[in-house]
């Protein structure tokens, strides 16, 4: 493609079906780490990884991707987490009517956790102190439990990851406490209130 051709923002559509224009983020402490820059394809080949908060530049939609790499069947199978995705919004789009990528986006803000607890040592006794949760692992933790979900939904299973992961994404965005999302986030939410 020449240079001097200018792409416009709206004909860049994920998978070629999903327009970035209108994604809305709600909880501002947000908005900094979710990145929603238009792309074509998610795979930016780790040019962020030797700089620091250089993931917050990563498309949200590809770091989903990455968390479901995680180890044993999806290790480093890239294109497999791209097709499990792929499918996944497709479904979302099916049950909903509405853009994957919005979906995604409320199930982070809901998934995210907004208070944790931590180890504080004085003199050999450890103590459990509640601390709020900040921005950047609040969405790290956010993907990381709905991939989690996806992959305890599909073992043993004969339902595929991909309707996995749209249901977990699904139930997260509405937040249904029966997806397993909202329940790590209860859960820790619960221990920290409990150690305050």
């Amino acid at each position: 493609m020449p240079e001097d051709i200018e792409v416009r923002a709206d004909a860049i559509r994920l998978f070629g079906k999903w327009s970035w224009i209108g994604i809305e983020i709600r909880d501002p402490s947000l908005k900094r780490y979710i990145s929603l820059k238009p792309i074509w394809l998610p795979h930016t080949g780790g040019r962020h990884e030797h700089r620091r908060f250089g993931k917050a530049e990563v498309p949200i939609i590809e770091r989903l991707m990455n968390k479901l790499m995680g180890p044993g069947r999806n290790g480093g199978k890239k294109h497999l987490a791209y097709n499990i995705v792929k499918t996944a919004f497709d479904i979302i789009y099916f049950e909903t009517g509405e853009n994957p990528i919005q979906v995604l986006v409320r199930a982070i803000e809901n998934a995210a956790p907004r208070e944790e607890t931590t180890r504080i040592m004085y003199g050999g006794i450890t103590y459990r102190v509640s601390v709020d949760v900040a921005p950047q692992r609040r969405v790290d933790l956010a993907l990381r439990f709905l991939a989690e979900g996806a992959r305890l939904c599909a073992f043993n299973n004969p339902k595929p990851i991909e309707q996995c992961l749209a249901e977990e994404i699904i139930l997260t965005s509405k937040g249904n406490p029966q997806s397993y999302a909202i329940k790590q986030k209860e859960e820790i939410e619960r221990i920290a209130l409990s150690s305050r």
